[in-house]
């Protein structure tokens, strides 16, 4: 049995299905995603049907794309509730004109779009797909149940998967987050300074690896961080997958535990 990890795919649907192919993930395997499956890229939908269905030897830990698709979805049914639209779940067309009516009230309000649907993944849904309420109620329920983050054991080493970054105590990141949860989301070099574990060793993403001036820029490859006082091995595998079309050195990773052996697509 071995054991893969992959981080932001971000619709990039095709090239985490080579990269299974690659790694020759089999019912005798697991697979750990560190979150971000959405968003971005072009193929939110295949990801989301793929969720949806996938099999038992998977755990998916949620991403802060996570987070916030289903945190949209919430807006919507506030509204839809608090107007008293009674908008149809089972209708394309409701949905619609549901979403249109949060983007018009934001507007009217003067508030930023950045709070809501950011890189249009829901109208993407909701136009090319003809999806419903109950099909995006039943993907915010499916993010809803994805931990924040996976813990497991190789090698005598305390192995964390998480999104961004891990810390044990809220004190110890006080400072710059307010919970533990923020941390796990949407730490960045603070996932380094701040976080880790005692003897562990965490895998993460969120920040990707081919952004210069970044403190986990490493040309598009995994960067590997050794914090010697904890005795903590970070791995941040986020390789910049969904940005291929601008950035040449763009690829998806996944690091197989046992061995720390890295793959790229």
């Amino acid at each position: 049995m071995s054991t893969y990890v992959i981080s932001d795919i971000h619709g990039c649907y095709k090239e985490f299905l080579l990269m299974l192919e690659k790694i020759n993930f089999s019912d005798a395997d697991m697979f750990i995603g560190a979150g971000d499956y959405i968003e971005r890229g072009i193929n939110s939908y295949e990801m989301l049907k793929w969720i949806e269905h996938c099999p038992a030897n998977v755990c998916l830990v949620r991403g802060n794309h996570e987070e916030e698709f289903a945190s949209y979805v919430d807006l919507m049914l506030w509204l839809d509730k608090k107007e008293e639209l009674n908008s149809d779940f089972n209708s394309n067309h409701d949905a619609i004109v549901l979403y249109e009516t949060v983007k018009y009230l934001f507007k009217k309000r003067g508030v930023s779009v950045l709070y809501f649907d950011l890189y249009g993944t829901i109208n993407k849904l909701l136009s090319d797909f003809g999806v419903n309420l109950n099909d995006l109620c039943r993907w915010a329920e499916l993010i809803r149940k994805m931990p924040y983050f996976y813990k497991t054991t190789v090698k005598d080493r305390n192995c964390i998967v998480v999104h961004a970054g891990y810390a044990e105590k809220l004190e110890d990141i006080s400072a710059s987050f307010s919970s533990l949860e923020q941390f796990y989301l949407y730490a960045r070099k603070e996932s380094c300074q701040l976080g880790g574990r005692q003897h562990g060793m965490i895998i993460a993403g969120h920040t990707p690896t081919i952004i210069k001036g970044e403190f986990c820029y490493n040309k598009g490859d995994v960067f590997r961080y050794y914090d010697k006082d904890k005795d903590c091995v970070f791995y941040n595998i986020d390789c910049g997958s969904v940005f291929r079309s601008k950035m040449a050195d763009a690829k998806l990773a996944c690091i197989r535990l046992e061995d720390e052996r890295i793959f790229y697509i």
